[in-house]
Order: C-alpha cells, then structure tokens, then sequence
C-alpha cells in the first residue's frame, strides 16, 4: 500500500547511505523541519525528489518531478536566531512517487512505495571482487584528479556489495542525470558497473582539462522551487 511522506523537491538527487547537509529558510519547510523535530513526522523522515526543468514556480503536479526520489532522514537541527535552520540529513530509501497531495500540509505530501533492489543473479566471488575493486579504482582516479590529498578518503572495506555505488557516487560531481540513473537502478552489480563508468569519464574529463569545475547550480542545497 502506498505511504504518505513529506517531500522537499531539490535541484539535486539524493542516494541512499548519503549525507545531505540543507539550509532551510523557506517558511514551508521551516514548518516541516520543526514537524519532524517536534514528531508530528514519524520517524524524523521526508523524502528528496529531483525537480524536473519547468518554468512554473510552485510544483503542482507529478510532471514537475523526478519519478524516483529518496527518503532523507533528519539527523542533526540547529535553529538560527531568525527561524531559519541547518540541517543534516542522511539517504535512506529508494522510493517510487505515485501521487501528490498539495493541500493537507504547509509542504507536499507525496504517496510513495518504496523500492528494494532486485535480486542478484548467481556470480562467482571472484568476478563480483573484480567488480567491487574496479569500482573502488575508478573512484580513486576520480578523487586524485578532482580533489586536494587529504580532502577524501575511501569508503570503508565493510559496505555492501548493494550500498558501495551510492557511496562512491555521493561525493563526486556528477549530473543529476547520472546520479538519478544511478538512483532508480535495482540491480546493485549493474549498479557497480554504471558509477565505475561514470567515475572513469569524469576522471578522463578532469585529467584532460586539468582543472577542477566549480560545483554546478543543481548541487547547491539551499534552494528550491518549492
């Protein structure tokens, strides 16, 4: 059965097991951060969906947004003197928009189902380390073309085959294309297979020009449409 979640609509993707810091001033999620602090929102939970380009200003309708978004859950608040807050959320699960309530609350609501990964067809151990290592390579490469030694540091050996491709990807600059196929694929070894491509292209990208881009307009977390 669907469930009812928060939304907060972002020019950004947010993936599973990542950390997603956000500067809310908005009066409309203002109210939602202190619904979740205060409880009223169980579990501390709201979920994060990509906006899809339009020119509306208030998000109306399924159209405007990502069809796959992630629920976020709040895990530090700290209320700033004029009412504003920053907060830090974490990615937890996958889950699918079926409908939209722009009524009952101050902020969207959206109907959800959540989505689990597929199962995993048989593979040998030794061909899902080589695939687990040549994912770990690639976001290696990736951090020593983009980053300052220092400044990253890898993912811990302990995460799971079906985690490791979000965690790779949280920390590197993607496209919210990327990190949106990224998102709504379920076969966690294709998965793998997907952020160690993009995480080479990007490396390659880097290494070509030789300089690091500047985090592009949808990355920032301090803005939204809605």
């Amino acid at each position: 059965m669907p469930e009812s979640l928060p939304l907060f609509p972002l020019h950004a993707v947010l993936l599973p097991g990542a950390h997603l810091p956000l500067h809310i001033f908005e009066p409309r999620y203002r109210q939602l951060t202190v619904d979740l602090v205060t409880g009223v929102v169980p579990g501390k939970r709201f979920g994060v969906v990509a906006l899809r380009p339009s020119l509306d200003v208030e998000v109306t309708s399924l159209s405007q947004l990502r069809a796959y978004g992630c629920s976020a859950v709040l895990r530090q608040a700290k209320r700033l003197p004029d009412g504003r807050f920053d907060i830090v959320t974490s990615g937890e699960r996958r889950f699918r928009l079926l409908g939209l309530d722009t009524t009952s609350a101050p902020y969207l609501v959206g109907a959800v189902e959540w989505v689990p990964d597929a199962e995993s067809p048989t593979v040998g151990d030794e061909a899902i380390r080589m695939l687990l290592s040549g994912a770990r390579s690639a976001h290696r490469r990736y951090c020593h073309a983009a980053w300052q030694r220092g400044d990253w540091s890898e993912p811990p050996e302990d995460i799971d085959t079906a985690g490791l491709a979000h965690i790779l990807a949280s920390d590197c600059l993607l496209t919210i294309d990327d990190r949106q196929r990224l998102l709504e694929e379920t076969r966690p070894l294709h998965r793998l297979r997907l952020v160690r491509k993009m995480l080479n292209r990007e490396a390659g990208i880097l290494a070509t020009l030789r300089a690091v881009p500047a985090p592009p307009a949808e990355f920032q977390t301090d803005f939204s449409l809605n």
